[in-house]
């Protein structure tokens, strides 16, 4: 086959505008081999550009996730410092509730930053999942031990029901569920219920946490799942539910929500699709 100088010569000039970035249709429509050629390079370009893409749009979320990171750690440190200051020369009684305080925005930030780590791991792709058959109530059991503290100061109660075996990672699995019964808690009134019902069919296994709060309104609903989002608790992050639908997505799960309402309150379905 023979191919004029010239062809040659406007392909190299179409692959440097190209390589700086210029937008460049290769495409012939033509019969050949170097119709053929023209058209891989101009696949091979189009992959190339979404690569290009794809690496604007995780930077672009990088940074974000560094300034919503910065942000949330900025209000205690600055508020730590303060009462650190103030720590000296201020009286008794003010010296225990800054060292408690001190104490407690310590405590958060050790959690978020934990969070943090696990979702990284997470969005890099670096967690391997060993799946294995786990009872229901072993997950719940491991599952509500972080939050033991929480669920006696507001004096809220846990009723389960149902046994099933779910095929899962069972670290993993607990701290998803951990982070949907946590914000059960949050939005449930002091002495109130949270009900757990596990159970399966031919598709999948699934776990649903119900809190006894006011429901979710449309605009928290949109919200739920974005991350450093949604929060109506002025203590939380807006990661935990963000965490816990990563995990479950990686294993072929998914979480499905009812926002309730009118004297119900939101359920919090996580399913392992079999």
């Amino acid at each position: 086959m023979w191919i004029n100088k010239k062809d040659v010569l406007q392909l190299s000039e179409s692959i440097r505008q190209a390589i700086d970035g210029e937008s460049v249709d290769f495409r012939d429509n033509h019969e050949g081999a170097w119709s053929l050629l023209k058209n891989d390079i101009h696949t091979l370009n189009q992959l190339k550009s979404e690569e290009g893409h794809q690496l604007e749009r995780e930077r672009n979320h990088m940074s974000e996730s560094l300034a919503d990171i910065a942000h949330q750690l900025k209000t205690p440190i600055t508020s730590m410092l303060l009462m650190a200051d103030l720590l000296e020369d201020a009286p008794p009684e003010k010296q225990v509730e800054f060292i408690h305080n001190i104490k407690s925005g310590l405590s958060r930030m050790e959690w978020l930053v934990t969070v943090l780590l696990k979702m990284a791991r997470l969005d890099s792709g670096n967690v391997t999942f060993n799946r294995q058959r786990v009872q229901s109530n072993d997950l719940i059991e491991e599952a509500i031990k972080p939050l033991a503290i929480l669920l006696e100061i507001k004096e809220q109660r846990l009723e389960v029901s149902g046994q099933v075996g779910y095929w899962c990672d069972k670290s993993w699995t607990v701290e998803a569920i951990s982070n949907v019964i946590k914000n059960a808690s949050e939005h449930s009134p002091v002495g109130g219920r949270i009900t757990i019902l596990c159970g399966e069919n031919p598709m999948y296994t699934w776990l649903s946490v119900e809190d006894s709060g006011n429901g979710l309104s449309q605009e928290g609903l949109r919200s739920l799942f974005q991350r450093f989002e949604y929060s109506d608790n002025i203590k939380g992050f807006g990661i935990g539910l963000p965490l816990a639908l990563s995990i479950m997505r990686e294993q072929k799960g998914e979480i499905e929500v009812e926002a309730g309402g009118k004297g119900r309150g939101a359920c919090f379905t996580m399913k392992l699709y079999k």
